[in-house]
């Protein structure tokens, strides 16, 4: 919520007063209203793109559980793991043409991934550039539910790939100037890791 002149936020306060006081007041008949067997679970994120940071006097009452970001070696074991054995199950045959491309993909992956985190931050008129994990994996597993048929090259490979990234994450940008940044970057890994 916005913060008025004194830097309160009202409707903080009165679940603040409910933590302190486990009551509201009836603004009709001025009684002591006892609130009883409530429970808030709540999530948060960092301040930033239109979140705003909550007082001290609030947070006191809670308890937090945060979690770090994955790291590359992580995010590349689960990814790599699983894409392996896509192309295990479905190309034993082509394994030739696909031996090698299993790193190449979770490279360029996260770092598209990496580069859309820093450079498309939310604002005010961005408030869903908020990208997460979720968004890396929506990308591998709309690979992994390619036709298999029609995928006998590395450039039908690449294809989907580019075909993912674009409808995970620039179907979300909202001007050209940073629809034509996300192509860049597309061109820009597909030259670094396929050579395409």
């Amino acid at each position: 919520p916005a913060k008025e002149v004194y830097g309160a936020q009202p409707p903080i306060e009165l679940i603040r007063q409910w933590f302190d006081h486990q009551a509201w007041y009836d603004r009709k008949t001025f009684e002591f209203r006892n609130i009883v067997d409530v429970t808030l679970c709540g999530v948060m994120g960092p301040p930033g793109g239109g979140r705003v940071a909550l007082t001290n006097r609030f947070m006191r009452h809670l308890n937090f559980l945060a979690f770090p970001e994955m790291g590359y070696d992580s995010l590349s074991l689960i990814f790599s793991t699983i894409l392996s054995g896509w192309f295990a199950h479905n190309f034993t045959n082509h394994m030739e043409t696909f031996g090698d491309v299993v790193p190449k993909f979770v490279k360029a992956t996260h770092a598209v991934y990496s580069s859309v985190l820093k450079e498309l931050l939310p604002t005010p008129a961005k408030a869903h550039y908020a990208f997460n994990l979720r968004d890396l994996s929506k990308v591998f597993q709309g690979v992994l539910m390619g036709d298999v048929k029609s995928l006998t090259t590395l450039q039908d490979v690449c294809r989907i790939w580019i075909h993912e990234c674009m409808r995970v994450f620039s179907d979300r940008l909202i001007n050209d100037e940073d629809r034509e940044w996300f192509r860049k970057l597309l061109s820009l890994q597909l030259q670094e890791n396929f050579e395409i």
